[in-house]
């Protein structure tokens, strides 16, 4: 049996497991009157869910006998952006905002699910097939999710995450400062995870060899 084939009912496990806790709590939201819309507007929501896909196809196609190709392993890599991105940021600026989310999910969807996602991204890395390139893409979906809270937010005065207020923040130039260092880590995080693939790619090559 291949390690693919060993990754199957882990993907499948934690893509429930994430599931079940995203539900979980839109569950919980709705008898408190949150909102969908508010609700889908977190990046940890999204982040989670878009994860899930990404196991259960990522499943499928290694039963299915599919190759990789550069095509999925570019949305591997955004998706492991995402999750290691909301893994780091809630645990060094977030751990003091609960926003309701109930315990046992807090833990599974920032914590237990990005290192899911890193394992698999290890496990069965895409090797020399991304090019370094890549890695700008996976910056696409947080800027664009950042402009997208900022403008509703603007029109709505909901804002997701507090480092995206300019009233709790004293105004827009500190929410920019934390828009650039948000960049600057969020293109570092992305380099890193391909060289990471690179260099597991490497590592398994090796061993199959011995």
């Amino acid at each position: 049996m291949t390690r693919a084939q060993l990754m199957v009912p882990y993907r499948f496990a934690f893509a429930a497991l994430s599931l079940v806790a995203v539900v979980a709590q839109f569950g919980v939201q709705l008898e408190n009157d949150y909102g969908i819309v508010n609700f889908f507007s977190y990046f940890t929501n999204l982040g989670n869910l878009f994860a899930v896909v990404v196991f259960v196809v990522g499943g499928v196609r290694t039963l299915r006998r599919r190759p990789g190709s550069r095509a999925w392993d570019t949305v591997r890599l955004i998706s492991v952006v995402n999750m290691v991105f909301i893994g780091l940021v809630f645990n060094v600026l977030l751990t003091e905002v609960s926003g309701g989310v109930l315990p046992w999910v807090n833990v599974i969807v920032h914590i237990v699910m990005p290192i899911a996602v890193l394992v698999d991204w290890l496990v069965l890395p895409v090797g020399r097939r991304l090019p370094w390139s890549a890695a700008a893409i996976g910056l696409v979906v947080p800027v664009a999710y950042s402009v997208y809270s900022l403008v509703r937010g603007s029109i709505t005065a909901f804002y997701p995450y507090p480092f995206y207020n300019p009233e709790a923040l004293g105004g827009y130039g500190p929410v920019a400062v934390y828009m650039v260092v948000l960049l600057v880590a969020l293109a570092v995080l992305s380099v890193a995870l391909v060289g990471l693939a690179r260099l597991a790619g490497r590592f398994w090559k090796q061993r199959t060899r011995r």
